[in-house]
């Protein structure tokens, strides 16, 4: 499941130049473990040149000012400055947008109105203007409305802009580690993920996912309809056979010290549970517990029977799977070669979208967005 780059020693003068566009940097934020990366935080060695910084809020807390300064690196008051970045003598080489943490709203499903489709706009308006066309990584999923999220996909490619977005977790180790051709046959994937952030974890969960799914044989065929239900009625559903209770415990079984006992008892309200519908008619399903586990983790059934892994993220700072994707971005941004197709974060920003959706209506809701197909090889 994981992908990476690895660093290498690259002379002063031929290192690439990016800008970096943020709603806010403070402490465990995930400006602080990426940009704070690029700025040599965290013992991090970067192989790119931090060359602007833009911050959308500027919270009490802030670490921009303080890390700018000590590195000697211009903060601008606007987007289009710090893309155009003046003082330099040549046009910057990539685009890093990270619209996650900050004060935003939060909308009637729970979803936080982050403003990454403005932070993209102002981002290609700046570069259409420059005649500029560089690399561009955005945090995490396109937007919390699915329509700005198919804007931002079409306008990306009809400027064959090279994209990278989506999560950390995808990319890091599975333990343990197994024969990723077991995935070719699989035909029902189940993820464990946790915390009662619906949006911002299930987001994780749902692409951990679409990175398993998209590798079965055929590639992805797009997506029929998506499923959300909470509390009492995940469990009422299970009963009803509805979702794979046998795979979820399965998965947890990969899960060390784990309290013992059924979740049902020991998560019996604030569990939510995300249910997929391909249209090969394979399924998926994403589970979160407030607070029965503490990483993701994953099951799914292929022709060889059921494998189990857990995702090596780091609980705590210096959260080593940012360093992961750090490298990654790093390597993105100097080669220009997308590491997975840019289709499977549209992916899981629509099952996102529309998991929100079914858990605001309750009641299963078609996925038109999501009916697309595409190859896990076709990024790079």
């Amino acid at each position: 499941m994981s992908e990476g780059g690895q660093g290498q020693a690259i002379p002063q003068a031929n290192r690439k130049k990016v800008a970096v566009i943020v709603t806010e940097y403070r402490f465990n934020s995930h400006a602080d473990v990426i940009l704070g990366r690029l700025l040599g935080d965290f013992d991090y060695e970067p192989v790119l040149d931090v060359a602007s910084i833009y911050t959308d809020q500027v919270p009490d807390n802030d670490m921009s000012r303080d890390m700018a300064a000590r590195r000697g690196v211009p903060i601008y008051p606007t987007i289009a400055e710090a893309v155009k970045a003046p003082h330099l003598d040549a046009p910057i080489d990539g685009v890093i947008i990270i619209g996650e943490h900050g004060n935003y709203p939060v909308n009637e499903k729970g979803q936080k109105m982050y403003p990454r489709c403005r932070l993209l706009r102002e981002t290609l308006a700046a570069l259409d203007e420059a005649g500029l066309r560089v690399p561009i990584f955005s945090d995490k999923h396109l937007s919390y409305d699915l329509d700005e999220a198919e804007w931002m996909y079409t306008q990306l490619k009809r400027r064959n802009i090279p994209f990278m977005g989506g999560s950390s977790i995808p990319h890091t180790p599975s333990v343990p580690a197994y024969d990723p051709a077991l995935l070719a046959t699989a035909r029902e994937w189940l993820v464990v993920s946790y915390s009662t952030s619906v949006e911002a974890y299930g987001y994780h969960g749902l692409e951990v996912l679409q990175s398993i799914a998209e590798c079965r044989r055929g590639g992805e065929t797009g997506v029929r309809t998506v499923w959300a239900v909470e509390g009492e009625e995940v469990w009422k559903a299970m009963d009803r056979g509805e979702w794979p209770e046998d795979l979820m415990l399965q998965a947890l079984g990969g899960y060390p010290d784990l309290r013992p006992g059924h979740p049902r008892e020991l998560q019996p309200s604030g569990t939510v549970l995300f249910a997929v519908e391909y249209e090969d008619g394979t399924r998926g399903y994403v589970i979160q517990f407030p607070n029965l586990v503490d990483q993701w983790g994953y099951a799914f059934r292929s022709d060889d029977g059921v494998t189990v892994a857990l995702c090596d993220s780091e609980k705590k700072r210096p959260f080593g799977h940012f360093e992961r994707l750090t490298r990654m971005i790093e390597a993105f941004v100097t080669s220009g070669r997308p590491p997975f197709p840019m289709e499977r974060i549209l992916m899981s920003t629509g099952l996102t979208g529309y998991g929100m959706k079914s858990l605001y209506l309750n009641k299963p809701v078609d996925a038109p967005l999501l009916r697309f197909a595409y190859s896990r090889n076709g990024g790079g």
